[in-house]
């Protein structure tokens, strides 16, 4: 099989990338490429993957350049689909993580698969009229599903999974930290207005902890203005308050296992949380917002406590030290692996190739009927 991976277009893709999406493509396609399939990224140059890197320019560095690198982006995603379908190496499948690839669909012939990563609020209200027949979508929670019911096209729930063997104890990347004792709160993440970094200094500073604040500052006016307006200036305030700037990964492992808890104070419904998940296989407890999909994420009273507000987080903390770490890492084992979520995308390529069969050989879905497929 041959896929295209289409990735959002504003950073690169790698094991270093902070945002989510970009995260959840580089596993996926890591662990399909290493299943035999022929797999190509198109994203920014930079980025590293385990197939074919299709470079579509360099990721954004100016504030605010994002609809130009995203069309940019666009137009050489369409041209090297159609170009492969002209030397006879036709791609079996796009499958796009962009978020927006999916509405060029109509200008390609390859199968596109769009994986919904964001809440139904924040795309944009005509996003869904006139769905080019060839898209097919998928959700990441089942949280999130319950709002696209109406969506002609939904094929189902993948959840998102991650590397699990760069977190886990006795991993080749474990560092001893997490025999360590911990010590302080981590808030991890993208540094924008709705996951809410200054509550998590709320909520530290109530609770006289230490905290650390690592993330990453996007190329919007609006998140850098954000950071500045009420994030900076706790940070001066506070002795206990610590900033990381887009922290490696190995630093991003390392604070995970040192930390007493994690803190998720997203102001949005989450449809995911890669965050939770690393915390879990850290053996670490997260207190989280219960917005969204953090309910299916975070097991309350079992991985983290689910609770309302800042109030509400400041005294969870007086008992986070009843989670167990065992029983956090071996929820993650269950749960949240690279495997069960690339098994669950072979699913849905294998449901697209049939309906694709299906719609050139009408008789192929009466062998279905006789059960000749399944």
């Amino acid at each position: 099989m041959r896929i295209l991976y289409v990735a959002y277009p504003l950073l690169t893709v790698s094991c270093e990338s902070a945002g989510g999406a970009e995260q959840v493509l580089w596993t996926l396609e890591r662990e399909m490429a290493g299943r035999n399939v022929l797999t190509t990224v198109a994203a920014s140059r930079g980025s590293r993957v385990s197939g074919e890197l299709f470079s579509t320019g360099d990721p954004c560095t100016r504030p605010d350049d994002y609809e130009r690198r995203r069309s940019e982006h666009e137009d050489l995603a369409v041209e090297l689909v159609r170009r492969h379908a002209r030397q006879g190496m036709a791609f079996d499948l796009v499958h796009d993580m962009s978020g927006s690839f999916w509405r060029r669909a109509a200008e390609i012939d390859t199968p596109v698969l769009a994986t919904l990563h964001l809440p139904r609020s924040f795309y944009p209200s005509q996003s869904f009229c006139h769905v080019p027949a060839n898209v097919t979508f998928n959700c990441v929670s089942q949280t999130q599903a319950r709002s696209f019911t109406d969506l002609t096209g939904m094929a189902g729930v993948v959840s998102n999974g991650i590397a699990m063997e760069k977190l886990l104890p006795g991993s080749a990347n474990h560092n001893g930290a997490a025999s360590e004792r911990r010590q302080g709160l981590l808030w991890l993440g993208r540094i924008c207005e709705e996951k809410a970094p200054h509550l998590a200094l709320e909520i530290a500073e109530r609770a006289g902890r230490q905290i650390t604040i690592a993330g990453q500052i996007y190329p919007f006016s609006y998140h850098q203005q954000y950071f500045e307006r009420e994030v900076l200036p706790r940070l001066h305030r506070m002795p206990n308050a610590t900033f990381i700037a887009a922290p490696a990964a190995g630093t991003k492992r390392y604070l995970l296992r040192r930390a007493q808890a994690v803190l998720i104070t997203s102001l949005v419904d989450e449809t995911s949380s890669l965050v939770a998940m690393e915390a879990a296989a850290s053996g670490t407890p997260v207190i989280a917002f219960r917005r969204g999909a953090l309910a299916e994420i975070v097991k309350d009273n079992l991985t983290g406590l689910l609770v309302e507000g800042v109030d509400e987080a400041v005294k969870a903390l007086e008992n986070i030290t009843r989670i167990s770490s065992a029983a956090c890492i071996e929820q993650a084992r269950k749960t949240f692996s690279a495997l069960q979520m690339a098994e669950g995308y072979e699913r849905l390529y294998a449901q697209i190739a049939f309906e694709k069969m299906s719609a050139r050989n009408p008789a192929a879905r009466d062998l279905q009927k006789e059960g000749c497929f399944s």
